[in-house]
């Protein structure tokens, strides 16, 4: 008895001395830690850098200090050596394992065991993370995990805690319960904290984050969700659900919340399994696992291909699903995290093998300012999925710059316009065709100056006192004045076809008059009104942030799409008729009489196109190629300064209008000659002389 209380001592002597010891080498890696806190200079293994001659594209190398192993890189740039790559690591297996195992021998220790046949020699390291796993703590995994979430996140530790995930998904995945699946992102969580995105870019191996997002769902598949519904991990950087489903299961959805960034604003992101797909499943019950990452998409790297030179940056959380085999499509929205008007988005799918994004695993249903909905299919190739922001982006300041300029020269130019026709008017209006072809402009200038002033008010409204009510009357009176632009210029379209096809019938003034007003206020007040009327009980009406109609939700701007488009169609036959008319080839024609059939058709078409909106055509193809900035000025300054052109050839080159101009300029010249000649005439010099 007396010697089994000897021993009992000395086995408490011995933990304690281990305990000790292993606390003085905590203490002193703390140690190091504490001399080195934020704001001061980094550890010398960092600031240390070669000291040789700096030569564009040169490289050199420098051993890391103590009590890191390994290697940091530097390549000359701008002759400066800057760091490249960083192996430098503290971690290793026999440390993970080395300060376990006495503790560990107690406590597998039996009582009915005696204890002098327990050896308390120091065992030999284990050879592979699997097999330390399985000798210290095979429930949970939560033995090393505080070995490595203290090790600080250099790059070389990062890329050794990113293998041995992975060999832990690879030769422990076969019995995965919640307890290792929270150790497993414990660890997992560390190296993706914000402050340690930025060493990722020197991990030699650029596959090591697309191999921890391989690991993580590799792991994550062989998950048992034992509840109906289990928020399984919920760490900063990575969230892990799952929940069971069957055929009878209603529509199911995850919803995930997570900050990106250091601030208070939250990205949200939500997967769900349409009812058709849950129909597939066999009649026994299959579970659904999702995992967001929040910040993996900073450091996610692609494989290079050869004739790609701009970076597609994520813009939304990355999602993760493992589904049943026979589900196959999933549906996923995401929060933009960059919430710029010209963040456009689209929808991807990581594949694994390709290690890149793929595009075609996707297609983008919503994208408006804020978020994004995607129809995504799911393979075993294909279990992440993301959003892109595009590279290419439009210039707003050319733009905004072409717009403000050319709206402002238009509404001058259509001003003048209305007061020339309002000078000229008795002299220009002697025929029916006549007087409606004026009917036609003058209504032309209003409608679009009118327009044109409800847009300038609509773009500048301040969103912070933006009033709903006030916004819709805004797009209501933007929609209707530019429907009125339209159908007047279809009414002017049909008048042309109506002076070739018909010469000796006249319609009455009255009748042209009650046909035009009503096709060119009637017809726009019918859609904008109906548009509003279907639409706002809704809240589809306006787009989010601005004062326009809605396509994400209603498709309510198919309402000013489909008739405008349609009349620039019909409007671009009258002009190739009016073409074809004006040709009127002759027997024995000169050249001289070809090159001026040749400038009155160029003369027409260039009259008829502004007036006529078939400028708005382009419309169509900043719509193919959206992110082409030709495109877009090229729309910008035919439509921005569609009043100047207006003006220009539907008031100053008509000739008829020129004359009239002419002979009002002399009339009001005559009166004032006359007064002036008499006023110097000498009776009226003797009669001021008298007074």
């Amino acid at each position: 008895m007396k010697s089994q209380a000897t021993m009992i001592c000395c086995l408490m002597l011995f933990l304690t001395t281990e305990c000790s010891r292993y606390r003085s080498q905590v203490h002193t890696k703390d140690g190091d830690k504490l001399q080195h806190p934020e704001g001061e200079p980094k550890p010398e293994w960092i600031q240390e850098k070669c000291h040789g001659p700096c030569v564009t594209s040169s490289t050199c190398s420098q051993s890391c200090a103590h009590p890191f192993h390994g290697e940091i890189g530097y390549t000359c740039n701008q002759n400066k050596w800057q760091k490249s790559t960083e192996t430098c690591t503290s971690l290793s297996v026999e440390m993970l394992f080395k300060d376990l195992n006495s503790a560990s021998r107690l406590s597998i220790a039996a009582p009915s065991i005696p204890l002098p046949i327990l050896d308390f020699r120091v065992p030999e390291p284990p050879p592979s993370v699997a097999q330390g796993l399985r000798r210290n703590c095979p429930r949970d995994y939560a033995c090393v995990v505080d070995a490595l979430t203290s090790a600080e996140a250099t790059s070389g530790n990062i890329a050794f805690i990113v293998q041995l995930l992975k060999n832990i998904s690879t030769d422990l995945s076969d019995n995965v319960t919640s307890e290792k699946m929270k150790s497993y992102s414990e660890v997992a969580n560390h190296i993706l904290d914000t402050a340690s995105l930025s060493n990722w870019a020197f991990i030699p191996d650029k596959n090591t984050s697309s191999d921890l997002l391989q690991s993580v769902n590799s792991f994550a598949r062989q998950l048992h969700i034992r509840n109906e519904s289990e928020n399984v991990v919920d760490e900063l950087f990575i969230q892990t659900k799952g929940f069971h489903i069957n055929p009878n299961t209603s529509e199911k959805s995850f919803l995930f919340s997570r900050n990106v960034s250091n601030t208070t604003e939250e990205i949200l992101g939500m997967i769900e399994i349409p009812r058709h797909e849950l129909w597939k499943l066999p009649p026994d019950t299959s579970q659904v696992i999702s995992i967001a990452f929040p910040t993996l998409g900073a450091i996610l790297k692609e494989a290079p291909l050869q004739n790609e030179s701009l970076r597609r940056p994520v813009n939304g959380l990355v999602l993760s699903v493992i589904l049943p085999e026979r589900l196959q499509q999933i549906l996923l929205t995401f929060e933009k995290m960059n919430k710029s008007r010209n963040a456009r988005a689209q929808c991807v799918g990581w594949n694994s093998k390709k290690r890149r994004w793929d595009e075609n695993a996707c297609k983008t249903t919503l994208d408006i300012r804020h978020k994004v909905k995607c129809q995504c299919n799911y393979t075993n190739a294909v279990m992440s999925f993301s959003i892109l922001m595009s590279p290419k982006s439009i210039d707003n300041k050319i733009l905004d710059y072409i717009t403000c300029v050319g709206l402002s020269v238009s509404i001058l130019s259509l001003i003048l316009c209305l007061l020339i026709e309002a000078m000229v008017w008795s002299r220009v209006v002697v025929t029916e065709i006549s007087y409606m072809r004026h009917v036609c402009i003058v209504n032309i200038a209003v409608s679009l100056l009118t327009a044109n002033v409800w847009f300038i008010i609509a773009s500048n409204f301040s969103k912070k006192a933006q009033d709903h009510n006030w916004c819709v009357a805004m797009t209501f009176f933007c929609h209707f004045f530019y429907l009125c632009l339209f159908f007047w210029m279809l009414f002017k379209a049909l008048l042309i076809i109506y002076g070739i096809l018909v010469v000796f019938r006249r319609m009455m003034k009255s009748r042209m008059m009650a046909l035009g007003f009503a096709v060119g206020y009637g017809c726009p007040l019918i859609i904008a009104v109906t548009t509003v009327a279907v639409t706002v009980p809704e809240k589809g009406y306006m787009r989010h942030g601005a004062c326009w109609l809605n396509w994400d939700n209603t498709k309510a701007l198919l309402a000013f799409a489909i008739p405008a488009l349609s009349i620039v169609a019909v409007n671009l036959l009258v002009v190739l008729v009016v073409a074809v008319t004006t040709q009127r080839p002759s027997i024995g024609s000169s050249k001289s009489q070809d090159v001026a059939i040749v400038m009155r058709i160029s003369k027409n078409v260039a009259i008829l196109t502004p007036l006529l909106g078939l400028t708005w055509g382009f419309g169509i193809a900043t719509l193919i190629d959206s992110a082409s900035l030709i495109f877009h000025i090229i729309f910008a300054l035919l439509n921005a300064f569609q009043g100047f052109f207006i003006l220009l050839f539907g008031t100053i080159m008509d000739q008829k209008i020129r004359d009239a101009l002419r002979m009002k300029m002399s009339s009001l010249k005559g009166p004032s000659r006359a007064a002036e000649n008499a006023s110097l005439s000498p009776t009226n010099g003797s009669k001021l002389m008298n007074r």
